[in-house]
């Protein structure tokens, strides 16, 4: 399951941004307003669906059903060559593909806790597949020549159909029953929300969606930007390859994910996350004076560096979220962690850097330098703030113990 999750993601995430600046024409803006429909639909659909696995269908049966839509969705897309329409299929596959994610942990944890399992210890090794999933369809996507073509929605549809019928075949994760009289805040799911009334869970959830904002930038601009060295260095590794060069990034993220428990006990979230900050500001400054050339290290170095940048935020806080919200908001909790970074973050990133990717760009040629160096200006500015505001004593029993 997770390693279909990421695969159907992976198939187009990292090269749709080049398929349609390339092919299409589509100028940055448009790509990156494309991108943030991932964000726009994060803002309340795994919310919702959340409430849904919460509350009233088994969480593996809503999984299933928003892959099989989002395949036909998908399906769609590799059709279309204008921007706005574009936009609004993109923006209904996002509706029903963002919520996955957070439902792909739900079960994943349900699942885990029915056997016995400790989630904080066994989940990341799971989650590994994911990751793996997502290198698999970049390599595939890339190796047969795709990466500026239709057919990577193809691919991804295909593995869409297949997992969302799949999904039918899991555990079975029911609704939690709960004898209490409900509230109707509690019924749509909206205690979730209690969680911004604790200030220390406020600031996570801030930084955890000016994170989810950098995380978008490169994943829409990522191969463009190699893609663009193609007059400099044309017969260069990223600029044939370009995929593979930025699957060193999740190769790097597979091996980072795997030292979450060991970061996590020991440092406890705040320095977990603090890393993760200046991970990112690392990223994005070595793109800044990296290039295919002779410059490839520095783009090798910037790629494993995204490992730490990824999943100390995103995996760590997952695991933070879970251990600090109640069991009978789990699911939403879940999917209010994924509104902040996928939702808020991710369409501020797609608004943000297309319009800088559109300001540093003058008769066609983007200089790539000023745009990497602005971003690395803004994580910056994150990693001197954050500590400075988020409150956090760490304890090493609670994060030994979740669930046991």
């Amino acid at each position: 399951m997770n390693f279909l999750e990421f695969f159907v993601w992976g198939s187009w995430l990292i090269s749709l941004g080049a398929f349609m600046i390339v092919t299409l024409k589509f100028n940055g803006t448009e790509v990156g307003s494309i991108y943030g429909t991932m964000g726009l639909a994060s803002l309340f659909m795994p919310a919702l669906m959340g409430i849904v696995a919460d509350r009233w269908m088994h969480a593996e049966r809503v999984l299933g059903l928003c892959h099989i839509i989002g395949a036909v969705l998908l399906f769609i897309a590799s059709k279309v060559t204008n921007p706005d329409t574009m936009y609004w299929v993109m923006l209904l596959n996002s509706m029903f593909f963002m919520p996955t994610i957070a439902l792909n942990n739900t079960v994943s944890y349900i699942v885990l806790e029915a056997k016995e399992y400790n989630i904080v210890k066994d989940f990341p090794p799971i989650r590994v597949w994911g990751t793996v999933g997502f290198i698999c369809a970049m390599w595939l996507v890339d190796l047969c020549g795709w990466t500026i073509s239709p057919l990577q929605l193809y691919i991804s549809a295909a593995s869409g159909l297949f997992l969302g019928i799949y999904s039918f075949t899991m555990p079975r994760c029911p609704p939690v029953k709960s004898k209490e009289k409900r509230s109707l805040t509690s019924s749509l799911g909206l205690d979730a929300f209690v969680l911004f009334g604790r200030k220390k869970m406020l600031i996570f959830f801030i930084f955890a969606m000016l994170l989810g904002a950098a995380l978008q930038i490169t994943n829409t601009f990522g191969t463009t930007f190699l893609s663009d060295f193609k007059n400099t260095y044309p017969h260069s590794f990223g600029v044939k390859h370009p995929n593979i060069l930025i699957s060193i990034s999740q190769i790097s993220e597979t091996l980072f994910i795997l030292t979450i428990p060991f970061f996590l006990r020991k440092f406890g979230i705040k320095q977990v996350m603090l890393m993760s900050i200046f991970a990112w500001v690392f990223r994005f400054g070595l793109f800044g004076i990296g290039n295919p050339g002779n410059g490839l290290i520095l783009l090798i170095l910037s790629m494993i560096v995204y490992g730490m940048a990824f999943d100390f935020f995103n995996i760590s806080g997952s695991l933070f979220v879970e251990k600090e919200a109640d069991i009978k908001i789990r699911a939403s909790a879940q999917g209010l962690f994924m509104l902040m970074t996928n939702g808020l973050g991710a369409y501020l990133g797609g608004l943000f850097s297309g319009r800088v990717v559109d300001y540093f760009t003058a008769n066609g040629v983007r200089n790539w330098q000023n745009i990497w160096f602005t971003f690395s200006a803004y994580a910056l500015v994150l990693g001197i703030i954050f500590p400075l505001v988020f409150r956090y004593r760490h304890d090493k029993t609670a994060m030994e113990e979740l669930h046991h």
